[in-house]
């Protein structure tokens, strides 16, 4: 039983930056692959970004590509989502979620399963 909890989110302006993280426990920190997610209102949840076991792997939605960066601190348990010239459109709960399972694209991390979640963090971001 692995337990995730977010933190950091807030009221941002349009353009500003934020950065969410996510704190594990519970299991091998190590040997879970880790994603982003988020939910605006109304709409369906959405992949964000992924960071494999070791790091050394990442998948971002196109979307937020050059603006967000996930990473991960192994030895702390945690990863991190550090969002720069952020929108609007972008005010969602954002979710820390993992997996055991081998993901190779952002597709295969958006449909497939992911063993634990989250309870999320609000990003509201302000124009």
């Amino acid at each position: 039983q692995v337990q995730l909890v977010e933190s950091g989110g807030g009221l941002v302006q349009a353009g500003g930056s934020l950065r969410v993280s996510c704190a594990a426990s519970g299991g091998t920190f190590s040997r879970y692959n880790m994603a982003w997610f988020r939910q605006a209102p109304g709409k369906e949840r959405e992949f964000v970004a992924s960071i494999s076991q070791s790091g050394r792997n990442r998948y971002i939605a196109d979307s937020v590509k050059g603006r967000f960066t996930i990473s991960r601190d192994n030895a702390k348990n945690m990863v991190d989502l550090q969002m720069n010239s952020l929108k609007p459109e972008e005010t969602a709960v954002y979710y820390c979620a993992a997996t055991t399972r081998y993901y190779s694209s952002a597709s295969e991390y958006s449909r497939g399963g992911m063993d634990y979640w989250g309870e999320g963090t609000l990003v509201t971001v302000s124009s």
